[in-house]
């Protein structure tokens, strides 16, 4: 027969104290201690040892360490020698690696360069894919479908994005290339340096507009229906209450791919150009980090490089803390 106490919930003791063991199994089984007296108190966990929290955050540390802070440090030092390609020796020069390199016209060229194809990928790539997911969250029909269409390009490696963006801009078979054709526009990718320029931004936006569809979409159905209901009483123009309230409330989740995709266009398109102007970087536009991978293992520069790259740590970390000193700022939370 069942008892009233057999309806209790777990965290509130009886004889569903049962189900409660279970959800806390797993913290007994690694030493810790739960609290099933009331909701607020099961949440807390103890763990008998207090090194037993370090001993779970071992692994992403020593990841950390080894893939980042080591090389981090490896290049710093490297950047004050002068090394020898095949590993005989090294020279200390101390800043004339640094000096070489801001002095130098190729690499402020290439800065330049970064910092445009930097802000029209982020720019293009948050902007189609904040228009695709406000279409997508009216779609009723074929809802499924339509998302699955927009998505399945983010399963794409770099490279390989890069290499059918070359089947795209082929100048014997490619679509864009024939399209281009029709208003008078000859591309020859690999030769011309503005051609260039434009294919690696088309397709490196290509790339990432589904992961910007993906979280912008999740943020507009986050929104409470009866916050929409409201801004359509009170406003009948449909951009302005995307401009007012909707936009406002994606605010960190835009705020979050602002960061993700800078981040995308310094470094993750490395293998979109390296496909798109293999063998022919001398005279097509690269970007800082394939300028670093230029000098290192192709011109054996190994002090030029290291320097190149902690100018180009620094600058992540001057940008970064702008964006979360003043953007951040306009960002609402609640």
């Amino acid at each position: 027969m069942t008892t009233a106490t057999d309806l209790l919930p777990a965290s509130r003791g009886g004889t569903g104290t049962k189900t409660g063991g279970r959800r806390f199994g797993a913290f007994r089984f690694f030493g810790g201690q739960s609290n099933s007296g009331g909701e607020g108190a099961a949440k807390r966990v103890q763990f008998s040892s207090p090194f037993l929290p370090y001993l779970f955050l071992a692994p992403q540390l020593a990841i950390i360490f080894i893939f980042f802070y080591w090389p981090s440090v490896q290049a710093i030092q490297s950047s004050f020698y002068l090394e020898d390609p095949f590993g005989f020796g090294s020279t200390f020069v101390g800043m004339t690696n640094y000096t070489d390199v801001l002095k130098s016209g190729e690499y402020l060229g290439i800065a330049r360069f970064t910092a445009v194809f930097t802000a029209l990928v982020t720019f293009f790539a948050l902007s189609i894919g904040l228009l695709l997911a406000v279409k997508a969250d009216g779609v009723i029909r074929g809802n499924a479908a339509y998302k699955t269409l927009l998505i399945w390009v983010y399963a794409i490696a770099p490279p390989v994005a890069g290499l059918i963006g070359m089947m795209f801009f082929d100048q014997h078979i490619g679509p864009i290339v024939e399209l281009a054709r029709w208003f008078g526009w000859d591309i020859k990718v690999g030769l011309n340096y503005f051609d260039t320029a434009f294919s690696m931004v088309v397709v490196s936006v290509w790339k990432q507009i589904p992961y910007n569809f993906i979280f912008f979409l999740s943020g507009l159905q986050g929104i409470p229906v009866s916050v929409r209901e409201a801004a359509a009483i009170d406003c009948r123009s449909g951009f302005r209450r995307f401009w007012t309230v909707i936009l406002p409330l994606l605010a960190p989740t835009a705020f979050f791919l602002l960061i993700i995709n800078v981040t995308y266009a310094l470094f993750d398109t490395f293998g979109v150009i390296d496909v798109m102007v293999k063998d022919k970087a001398a005279n097509n536009p690269i970007t800082l980090v394939y300028k670093v991978y230029m000098d290192g293992f192709r011109g054996n520069d190994l002090g030029g490089s290291s320097a190149q790259s902690v100018i180009l740590m620094l600058i992540v970390f001057v940008l970064t803390i702008f964006q979360f000193r003043f953007i951040e700022r306009r960002v609402h939370y609640n």
